[in-house]
């Protein structure tokens, strides 16, 4: 029905909820890919049709190269302890076993011997801060711990891949945000293939790599937070990042411009001042070999240099304030207050990449021509077009497309 034109709302009229629709994407070796959307946008089928919970009446899954849309049971089981590891929103732990045999748990069930097993479990515990915790029960935890050890026993299993569905919205903010840091120091460490399923667009901001922003079993739009924030593909996905923080989401290098007033260290005061009155800047920066940022001068130093016939740059004594690529720009405003000069940003060998004047700092915080509000139809913010609180995400049960 849907091949022939039909739409979400002619299909329930037939008693038939099509719950994803042509979702295609792929997500690289490393990456932390978010599906993000509106409880009733699909995303929680999605994730469960990944993971074989659900088959999709069309499409293929191909994970790792291998297809696992049509797997066997014994097949599907074994993807899942070999490839495949799940964080679940509500943790999912056994009550009667053990921290430390939660942790195992997926490798017993892979046949690995006990003493292994143990060691394997205790490392990952180690890794999410919960060293010690092994012989105590899940009721004797907390809720930020007890999702600790979902994560724990992930990671134990050894998998490349995790799936992680609403992992964190079940979380007071605070927890949820040092479970997110936990995420973030442990991907920089294991390079985890990681599928993320959320409702919380600042998660999905902070967390992913790339983002892909789905409505009514649709992706509406894949790309980076600074792509959604800057080139929102729909006036859905304007509207939803109308109210982000972009002070916490955009980075220096999103908003740098090209150092086109920059002069070598060996450049004279007559060609440095020359430049000055061409770009009708107050400063330029001055770098060495490789574009290694040296400092900057200052127009009336320049001129200076010129009237007395001054051979050389006369490089400020003020220090130059260098920020990397990816300093995000709430931290940026204390340093612009403090300079007179624009913000260089750097590379790791200290090589200019771009400047940040401050008019250019903040208007990077504009928020996009405002655009109408969305129409909805029912679901997925479609009766009212809300935003569920966090840990209010209504259950997606239909089938797959």
């Amino acid at each position: 029905m849907l091949e022939e034109g039909a739409d979400r709302a002619k299909l329930r009229k037939e008693g038939l909820t099509a719950a994803v629709i042509d979702a295609t994407f792929d997500v690289a070796p490393g990456e932390i890919f978010v599906v993000m959307g509106l409880s009733g946008s699909g995303k929680s089928t999605l994730i469960r049709t990944v993971n074989g919970l659900l088959e999709p009446t069309a499409g293929s899954i191909s994970i790792d190269g291998q297809d696992v849309t049509h797997l066997s049971k014994a097949g599907l089981r074994e993807v899942r302890r070999t490839k495949v590891s799940m964080v679940f929103q509500h943790f999912a732990l056994l009550p009667h076993r053990t921290v430390g045999e939660n942790a195992a748990y997926p490798l017993q069930l892979r046949g690995v011997n006990k003493a292994e097993r143990e060691q394997r479990a205790e490392e990952a515990l180690g890794m999410v801060g919960l060293a010690g915790w092994g012989g105590s029960l899940p009721s004797e935890l907390s809720g930020g711990m007890r999702q600790r050890v979902g994560l724990a026993r992930a990671l134990a299993s050894g998998t490349d891949v995790l799936l992680m569905d609403e992992a964190f919205s079940a979380l007071d903010p605070l927890i949820r945000k040092e479970m997110q840091d936990q995420l973030l120091e442990l991907q920089s460490e294991l390079g985890k293939t990681i599928l993320f399923i959320t409702h919380d667009l600042n998660e999905a901001m902070r967390l992913g790599d790339r983002i892909a922003m789905m409505r009514d079993g649709r992706i509406v739009q894949v790309g980076t937070a600074e792509q959604i924030l800057n080139e929102p593909a729909t006036d859905y996905v304007a509207q939803f990042v109308a109210d982000v923080d972009r002070s916490r989401v955009l980075t220096a290098a999103a908003v740098m411009e090209r150092p086109v007033a920059v002069v070598g260290a060996e450049t004279g005061p007559k060609a440095a001042h020359k430049l000055l009155r061409e770009h009708q800047v107050p400063a330029l920066l001055v770098t060495g070999r490789n574009r290694r940022l040296e400092g900057f001068v200052w127009e009336e130093d320049v001129a200076a240099a010129v009237k007395t016939g001054a051979d050389r740059l006369p490089l400020s004594g003020e220090p130059v304030i260098r920020v990397t690529p990816e300093t995000p720009l709430i931290e940026l405003f204390g340093d612009a207050a403090s300079s007179r000069a624009p913000l260089a940003v750097v590379d790791e060998q200290g090589r200019l990449q771009g400047v940040i004047p401050r008019v250019t700092l903040l208007s990077a915080l504009s928020v996009p021509d405002s655009v109408d509000a969305v129409p909805s139809d029912g679901r997925d913010g479609d009766s009212t077009g809300e935003r569920p609180a966090d840990g209010q995400s209504a259950p997606d049960t239909a089938g797959a497309l």
